[in-house]
């Protein structure tokens, strides 16, 4: 069982006058007894208040551009942040340490001492940013995918940083960025350190007619509304080469009647959001990877798929996550299945 931590909250006593006396001067409070916005909280996992946007930080420059994503989105929601950070656990004793004389214990302490000031640091910056804004940290040692999916249970979403993977390291596996967003059951926003080469307050979802996108669709249409975007909705086609094609083009009959089924009660729910809609032929996936050079927020749903099937079949979002630039947010659908999926 992973052992999670309690980070203090120096950070927030650093925003109270120097020298400054009374129990908030004394130390951290326990979380839910007078804390209030605009002041950080401690708490051990179980104490993460639901509906949190989690974010998970290790100091990089790319966990930094995901902490400011989620800061943003945080205070535009009026959300409690909660902070995550982790690290490894160092053994009591290996053979390898007695040999060389190396005190675990106290690289193990000097690792925990700099992970705290990594998330003092993060929570001071985010208190500075939004003075107003609820912020909560965790320090967890275990494997960060396994903090960021427990804590995921009970989030609104998770955002985590990612650096992108050139052509050598997507053979490598375990990014956190790809297993959380794989196996949460929230949604997952991964933001990348590259950004959008002509952002233009855009966000575009994949659709694909199916309860999968469903989902997707309505935090796309949220995000859109919270960040005062335009919503593209982009579905993708395929069709057989005909030996004489139509000189008026296929026949989208169909599939214009499955996205606006798709997409129905959603500009009454969110009237401010200006949509269009594109239909274009080919693979999801190629289309959300072209298109992302120009949006904020890539939006594609997931199929949660069981352990066996999670081997043998690919679905579209892995894919955009490790190409597109920007940010990309993965929805997953409500229910884990066992069947292939079948697009976006």
């Amino acid at each position: 069982m992973a052992l999670h931590l309690v980070s203090c909250a120096r950070a927030a006593l650093q925003h109270t006058a120097a020298g400054a006396e009374g129990p908030d001067s004394a130390g951290p409070r326990p979380v839910g007894v007078g804390d209030q916005p605009g002041e950080a909280g401690t708490m051990d996992t179980a104490e993460v208040p639901a509906g949190s946007i989690v974010v998970g930080i290790d100091g990089s420059p790319w966990s930094d551009g995901a902490l400011e994503w989620a800061i943003d989105q945080a205070a535009l929601e009026h959300r409690t942040l909660t902070i995550v950070h982790a690290i490894a656990a160092f053994p009591e004793s290996t053979r390898m340490a007695d040999s060389s004389g190396l005190d675990l214990r106290r690289l193990f302490e000097d690792s925990r001492a700099d992970a705290e000031n990594v998330l003092d640091t993060a929570v001071s910056h985010a208190l500075d940013r939004e003075p107003q804004l609820d912020v909560h940290h965790v320090l967890s040692v275990s494997d960060p995918r396994t903090i960021l999916l427990d804590l995921g249970e009970q989030a609104a979403m998770v955002v985590v940083g990612s650096r992108g993977r050139g052509p050598v390291a997507s053979l490598l596996l375990g990014s956190v960025s790809v297993a959380v967003s794989k196996h949460a059951s929230c949604p997952v926003v991964v933001r990348r350190l590259k950004g959008p080469t002509q952002p233009g307050n855009r966000i575009v979802v994949g659709v694909d007619g199916t309860e999968d996108s469903v989902a997707a669709i309505e935090f796309a249409y949220r995000m859109a509304s919270f960040r005062q975007c335009s919503l593209s909705v982009l579905h993708c086609y395929w069709t057989a080469s005909p030996v004489a094609p139509s000189p008026r083009g296929p026949d989208l009959a169909a599939d214009r009647a499955l996205v606006s089924e798709s997409l129905a009660g959603m500009a009454e729910k969110f009237p401010e959001v200006e949509v269009t809609v594109d239909l274009v032929s080919g693979f999801a996936d190629r289309h959300l990877i072209a298109a992302s050079a120009g949006y904020d927020l890539v939006v594609v749903g997931h199929h949660r798929l069981t352990p066996l099937n999670d081997l043998v079949y690919r679905s579209v979002a892995p894919t955009v996550l490790e190409h597109a630039d920007g940010a990309v947010a993965v929805v997953p659908s409500h229910t884990l299945s066992s069947e292939p999926p079948t697009g976006a």
